[in-house]
């Protein structure tokens, strides 16, 4: 295309996608937030409005991924946010955390699990869990951007039951030999590097850092996507990989280690959910609001109003759900089965704000013009992945009875 002509069908493309959202806060939870809170949103709303808004559609139509926001990502603050600044990260508390997941998941569910999977599942363990070279030869370089990291646990046969994986390595004296599979992998075939749960001779759980280049290691890519379609997804395949001993993580034993982890990424989910669900509302009051039939907007009948009234309620009961849950995650006290009720109950009311929202934009709402089916069919994977929706029901169950009924 002549490059000219390739100008002005960008500039056009922008103007299309102009991002004009405004955030919903009916009970003035802005209130309960600090000044950094808010400047930090402000932020990081400003950069997915210039940085994502503007490309999104086209990249989740053509089911590319935009590695070029990786290191933009780093260097908006994105990735590790709540990881020590002396190895990088931003220092910052879980609620500004939840509120970074919140702004990327609104532009795209699939730029948020990118950095949701860099921040909470490759970061947090490597700090969490690895020891003190590792976490500065990682840390700072994953924290920037420069190396794109991917968390290796789900496998062909084993999803909700992480239990039973087959992954294992072996003692060979002066490294492990891996061998196995991982699948649905965000970030796997761009990654630098991966977090693989794996079982040692014993039948213990440990996690290993593999680097791309290893030989034996491949990260095929999954296509034919239908949701998350900008996020990059794919396979971890271990051929007896020679993974050298300093690369095991010291402190992780068990399936704790990677729980722990799931823990910190079900978090940010609870907040990116909410982010899409804000999205779709507010797309769905403007075009309420301009589209005439019957000679007025349709805004004026009752049952719009009705949708955009259960949308807004759900959105904030959500809000406050997220900052009770930000607030007992600083203090520590925050339980799996908490965060297990806000990613199940965020998601779900998401996903069905997405769809009230693509009958009220009535047949635009299954183009491009509109972010609504995007969302929608994101939500679909983000209804599933990090547990699915009937696991953290159950999750809940065997918190409030006592019994455990998916063993």
């Amino acid at each position: 295309m002549n490059t000219q002509f390739a100008d002005i069908a960008e500039t056009t493309n922008r103007k299309h996608h102009q991002d004009l959202f405004e955030s919903p806060d009916f009970y003035a939870i802005d209130d309960l937030l600090t000044e950094e809170h808010k400047l930090i949103r402000s932020s990081v709303r400003s950069f997915v409005k210039k940085e994502i808004s503007p490309i999104i559609e086209d990249y989740a139509q053509r089911a590319a991924f935009p590695h070029q926001l990786v290191k933009k990502f780093g260097e908006a603050g994105a990735f590790g946010p709540t990881i020590p600044a002396e190895y990088g990260g931003g220092g910052l508390d879980y609620i500004a955390y939840g509120l970074i997941m919140q702004e990327i998941e609104r532009g795209d569910s699939g730029m948020r699990s990118t950095a949701s999977v860099q921040g909470s599942l490759v970061m947090y363990p490597i700090y969490k869990y690895g020891s003190e070279e590792q976490r500065k030869k990682y840390l700072p370089k994953l924290a920037s951007g420069e190396m794109l990291g991917c968390f290796g646990l789900t496998e062909p046969d084993h999803g909700s039951n992480p239990s039973g994986m087959m992954t294992n390595f072996r003692d060979m004296g002066d490294h492990y030999l891996l061998n196995g599979a991982k699948m649905w992998i965000s970030n796997s075939p761009h990654a630098d590097i991966a977090v693989v749960w794996a079982k040692n001779e014993a039948g213990r759980i440990r996690g290993l850092i593999v680097e791309r280049g290893m030989e034996g290691f491949t990260t095929p890519e999954t296509h034919n996507k239908w949701s998350l379609r900008a996020s990059t997804t794919g396979e971890l395949v271990f051929d007896n990989v020679k993974v050298p001993k300093e690369n095991l993580l010291p402190n992780a034993d068990g399936l704790r280690g990677p729980l722990g982890c799931l823990d910190s990424a079900r978090y940010g989910i609870a907040w990116g959910a909410l982010g899409a669900a804000m999205d779709c509302y507010d797309s769905a009051r403007r075009y309420a609001l301009e589209r005439i039939q019957f000679d007025k907007p349709i805004a004026s009948f009752q049952l719009v109003q009705k949708k955009l009234a259960e949308m807004l309620t759900e959105i904030t009961k959500a809000q406050l759900v997220c900052w009770r849950l930000g607030t007992l995650k600083n203090e520590g006290k925050a339980t799996t089965a908490q965060i297990s009720l806000a990613k199940r109950n965020n998601v779900e009311i998401a996903l069905q704000i997405a769809r009230e929202a693509r009958q009220i934009h009535g047949g635009m709402g299954i183009t491009g013009d509109y972010p609504i089916m995007r969302h929608m069919m994101n939500l679909e994977s983000v209804v599933t992945y990090e547990g699915t929706h009937d696991i953290h029901l159950l999750i809940l169950g065997a918190e409030i009875t006592g019994i455990q009924a998916f063993k």
